[in-house]
């Protein structure tokens, strides 16, 4: 019987620290106090410190975290956010519900984040922020960023969705725009058991105004401020992030193991790329997503092959958004962004995470090798 090597084991990882989750778990359910409170409160307090921001304000989803950021960083109907075409839709799902138009540029073939050469020319007078995605685990080159961002008065939200405990420099991810946010979807490097998320800033303003919209625009109970949204995080959610948070170092680093040896043993395979990680950044490879660069290598045969094998694989992502049906409306087309284009033919994620035994890693690569032959 073949083996199963899922993308992400999340049993495995939940039997490592049964007891500790199974103990916060109950220990809500005793309290019975489920929204905002103290276990919220101490994990916000918790993840500002260990992303080194002043405020964080837990939030019900990733993609509310990018929503709520956004219109407390004043983003408005009629404005422009710049981004990437290369990124799951939620980042311009929420420009959209905010009633501002993405605004796309390609991306860096090697990190396949934003390409910070490529936005100057396309700031106008609409322009009100720049919103890079950290794909994979990999911060995007936030110098040149943040740059355009001072010169031309614009807002910087991170999409930190994939990249928590990762690094810039010396600094962590979530810390280095006027907001940051975070996604504790299952499969992330720190998940929840459920949906979940997190806007992080050192502005007291946005931290407040994240606050109330997440709470029906209320600051005091039927009082209302501003048109707000049902968008909390959880107690329950919010005590097993607590717990997993004090694992979160040890399994980022056993992840670059993972992916240390990954690279080694598929470097060598004629037509594959492993993942290219910059010298500015610690990468947490929440993904670990090779390139496939030869023509003699099918993408679907390869995942087939490795399917049929017990392997899980995943494309992350099959269609660039500026092609996305739902996107027609913005007038872009295929050729606009050529890089984006040929990364969604050509990327494939394998599994990775800390309890992946390296003989697995290494069963991948050999399936691999022996397709390419």
């Amino acid at each position: 019987m073949t083996t199963e090597i899922p993308l992400v084991d999340l049993k495995a990882q939940y039997e490592s620290i049964k007891r500790e989750i199974d103990d916060a778990i109950r220990s809500v359910i005793n309290s019975t106090q489920f929204i905002l409170g103290q276990q919220g409160n101490a994990f916000e307090a918790e993840i500002a410190a260990y992303c080194g921001t002043k405020y964080a304000v837990g939030v019900a989803s990733g993609t509310d975290a990018l929503k709520l950021a956004l219109k407390a960083c004043g983003i408005q109907p009629g404005d422009e956010v710049i981004t990437t075409p290369f990124t799951f839709i939620a980042t311009t799902g929420a420009i959209v519900e905010c009633g501002a138009r993405p605004v796309f540029i390609d991306i860096e073939p090697d990190t396949y984040n934003i390409n910070p050469a490529k936005i100057e020319p396309k700031i106008t007078k609409k322009t009100k922020a720049i919103l890079p995605v950290y794909l994979y685990g990999q911060p995007a080159d936030m110098d040149a960023i943040l740059k355009l961002a001072t010169k031309y008065k614009l807002k910087v939200i991170e999409d930190c969705a994939q990249a928590l405990g990762a690094k810039y420099r010396d600094k962590k991810a979530g810390s280095l725009g006027d907001a940051a946010c975070l996604s504790f979807f299952p499969s992330k490097v720190l998940g929840a058991y459920g949906d979940a998320g997190m806007v992080m800033t050192d502005s007291t303003q946005i931290a407040e105004q994240v606050a109330m919209l997440r709470n029906h625009g209320c600051k005091q109970k039927y009082y209302h401020t501003v048109a707000g949204f049902n968008s909390r995080l959880d107690e329950v959610q919010a005590a097993v992030l607590r717990v997993k948070l004090k694992h979160l170092d040890k399994w980022i680093e056993l992840r670059r193991q993972k992916a240390e040896l990954y690279n080694k043993l598929l470097g060598q395979i004629d037509g594959i790329t492993p993942p290219h990680s910059a010298q500015y950044s610690y990468h947490n490879f929440n993904y670990y997503t090779i390139r496939i660069h030869s023509n003699k290598i099918n993408r679907s045969d390869l995942t087939e092959h490795l399917s049929s094998r017990g392997i899980s694989t995943a494309v992350y992502y099959p269609l660039s958004l500026h092609l996305q049906e739902v996107y027609k409306s913005l007038g872009y087309k295929a050729g606009d962004f050529p890089e984006s284009e040929k990364a969604q033919e050509q990327v494939l994620s394998l599994p990775i995470y800390p309890e992946l035994e390296n003989g697995n890693i290494e069963k991948i690569a050999r399936t691999i090798e022996d397709y390419v032959g």
